[in-house]
């Protein structure tokens, strides 16, 4: 396959070449233990001090409020755990959302197995909170509200100034997975009122197996690993040096090029949309038309399986994904799709392309070129649209 187009950049990135360049000497120059006193290990000390500076001045924190973990996953883990610990005493009910991803939804179902109750508010047509919602689910033993920042199938962006708003009114912790968010859009947590904020490395050019996890000062948390003292005795284990200076010089470089490059994802984000919603016909956009991250686009192609999709794709040298069961390995489509409404047989035939600083417009004509044909051969293998197409001459 001569041509690679990759736009799956939700899902992960490729390590940015300065951020490599900027790893590569604490893998062997400067490999010492930051727990140690020695000078070599100062120098992993004074590495991992810089990156919490940076990712601190990413986000509008201090750098004391920020924890590195080994990825979003484990950060969204810590903040519900963690929270449930410390607050059992004051109550046992958490708020989140039922399109929140799984690293949430796991995280709720097992505290609910714990004797925590967790009320799931339902979503809009776009994959938006409902304020209303949200009010009307606040009890006296709320503990806790855990809303993603930007959803990572439609790209919807939630109202999150305006939940962290309402949960420090009435006295509520508000943690937040901003695992797509962060590098893509403009984020403060101390005027959105967010206590806690997930985030993950590999989603904006830094390595795998790296994240971090925003706790605002005041905050009552439960340590998540025990052991050594690293992270100032809330989170054992020995730092991952390279991956804390990769996530460090990632986070800096995304804001930094923010104002550049997210209009130039914006304008090849809305015309994929624009191309291919008026070259396939029964084709429908997913998520906020808006309101949503400037690389992410989610179609739904009737009368398709998304998988077919993807195959169809790859042998064109294009990277997507979908939210088909046979992709994510489940027997339903994905509950992002479900829950804005749409039935089983057209969430399977989602697609989802996510771009990145390095996409360009000729791959975005590619695709444009590429998806039309390929969609009208599987609908012409199709059972449902032969029917459609019979019971509408």
């Amino acid at each position: 396959m001569d041509k690679l187009i990759y736009f799956d950049n939700a899902a992960t990135t490729p390590v940015r070449k300065e951020v490599l360049d900027t790893i590569l000497p604490y893998f062997s120059e400067h490999y010492g233990n930051a727990s140690s006193v020695y000078s070599i290990a100062r120098e992993s000390k004074k590495a991992i001090d810089k990156a919490r500076e940076q990712v601190a001045n990413a986000l509008g924190a201090e750098p004391a409020e920020i924890f590195f973990t080994a990825g979003g996953s484990e950060s969204d883990n810590w903040a519900l755990k963690g929270i449930a610990e410390s607050m059992s005493s004051k109550g046992k009910h958490i708020i989140t959302s039922v399109i929140e991803h799984h690293a949430i939804l796991h995280t709720c179902e097992y505290l609910e197995s714990k004797g925590f109750e967790v009320t799931y508010l339902p979503v809009d047509e776009y994959g938006k909170v409902r304020i209303e919602d949200l009010k009307a689910a606040i009890r006296p033993d709320t503990i806790l509200i855990s809303i993603m920042f930007a959803n990572n199938e439609i790209g919807t962006i939630e109202p999150i100034a305006e939940i962290g708003k309402i949960a420090k009114e009435n006295g509520i912790y508000f943690h937040t997975d901003a695992v797509q968010a962060v590098g893509h859009v403009k984020i403060d947590v101390k005027e959105m009122n967010i206590d806690m904020l997930s985030l993950s490395g590999h989603k904006l050019g830094a390595p795998k197996g790296i994240g971090a996890l925003y706790i605002r000062k005041g905050v009552k948390l439960k340590s998540f690993i025990h052991g050594g003292a690293q992270e100032r005795g809330r989170r054992a284990g020995t730092e991952n040096v390279p991956g804390i200076v990769g996530l460090g010089k990632a986070i800096e470089i995304a804001v930094n090029e923010m104002d550049e490059v997210t209009p130039k994802l914006i304008k090849m984000r809305d015309k994929l949309i624009t191309e291919l919603t008026s070259k396939i016909s029964h084709t429908k956009l997913n998520g906020h038309p808006v309101d949503r991250l400037p690389g992410n686009v989610n179609l739904s192609f009737e009368f398709i399986e998304g998988e077919s999709m993807l195959l169809f794709l790859d042998m064109n040298g294009i990277c997507a994904s979908s939210g088909s069961a046979c992709t994510s390995g489940s027997l339903d489509p994905s509950h992002v799709l479900l829950s804005i409404g749409l039935p089983h047989e057209k969430a399977h035939g989602s697609l989802r392309l996510t771009l990145g600083h390095m996409n360009t417009e000729e791959e975005v004509d590619y695709i444009i070129e590429k998806l039309p044909p390929i969609v009208q051969r599987l609908r012409d293998m199709s059972p449902l649209y032969e029917e459609y197409i019979k019971n509408n001459k």
